[in-house]
């Protein structure tokens, strides 16, 4: 294999430091469980919401592109994975090895075009047959489940739905082009438009599940175009959340220095204002 991927020459010489600093980190998760209360006190169940606390803030790092705060939310998750391993090491369950030694079996099980034999490196690969092959895989490991059973029932629902479509695309069920992707969100739009094409409330419960079901509908197949398209709809609506907070701050602020509460601006002033923000850049 090269030594370089994607231009980043590996540097063998930092192998012993890399070592050293996780065993450190275990050294320091030792003494902590054992002498501080507040991490004597840490079970499974009380690190869960906090490790997915720490997991958005990591996300955050990534979308603003932050390095010195990656490495610093890059600390924070590895700190609550090595919690769970010594906890689940307490009861006699596995530990930190059992859970990287795992991994590693488990990825080069899962790129036989990279530790198979010489038959499977020999052959072509591309992104897609790699990604085929890894649901294939992933699902000889769970004894052919079903292909969705792997998808975590917790999971968000924009992001549930991204990977909902990517697991049935690798067991072969998807669309051939992004035409028919695009007639299906059409149609969902004027679905969802027969039944709240007025933007009035709906007339009865009934109409309010249909409309509610037309609506998951549509967001599904637009999901899905994006998928054809490469985009992540996740990251896309989350910078497109961030714009808008950005432009609408800028709008708070200006009602401020006019010295008006925002309450008492009319909506074409607010476009006035929202308009400089997007010429400001934001």
């Amino acid at each position: 294999m090269p030594d370089s991927v994607f231009g980043f020459q590996p540097n063998s010489t930092r192998r012993p430091a890399q070592l050293a600093a996780f065993g450190r980190l275990l050294d320091v998760l030792d003494r902590l469980r054992a002498e501080c209360p507040w991490d004597q006190k840490q079970t499974l169940q009380s690190l869960r919401h906090l490790t997915i606390e720490e997991t958005y803030e990591l996300s955050d790092a990534i979308l603003r592109d932050d390095l010195p705060d990656l490495k610093k939310e890059l600390g924070d998750v590895m700190l609550h994975l090595v919690f769970y391993a010594r906890i689940a090491s307490e009861k006699g369950a596995f530990d930190i090895a059992d859970v990287l030694d795992a991994q590693c079996e488990k990825l080069i099980f899962r790129h036989p075009h990279i530790y198979g034999d010489a038959q499977d490196a020999d052959k072509p690969v591309d992104e897609a047959a790699v990604k085929r092959n890894w649901e294939a895989l992933k699902l000889k490991e769970k004894g052919n489940a079903g292909v969705l059973a792997g998808v975590p029932v917790s999971l968000p629902a924009l992001v549930k739905a991204m990977r909902v479509q990517e697991k049935a695309r690798g067991a072969g069920f998807d669309w051939d082009d992004p035409a028919q992707v695009w007639r299906k969100v059409q149609e969902e739009l004027a679905e969802f438009g027969a039944e709240y094409g007025s933007g009035q409330p709906p007339a009865d419960e009934a109409q309010a599940t249909r409309a509610t079901q037309e609506f998951g509908d549509l967001l599904f197949s637009l999901v899905n175009f994006a998928r054809f398209a490469g985009i992540n709809p996740e990251e896309a609506l989350e910078r497109t959340n961030r714009k808008f907070i950005a432009r609408f701050g800028y709008l708070e602020a200006a009602a401020a220095r006019a010295g008006q509460a925002l309450s008492s601006l009319s909506l074409a002033e607010m476009d006035e204002h929202w308009e400089a923000a997007k010429r400001a850049g934001l």
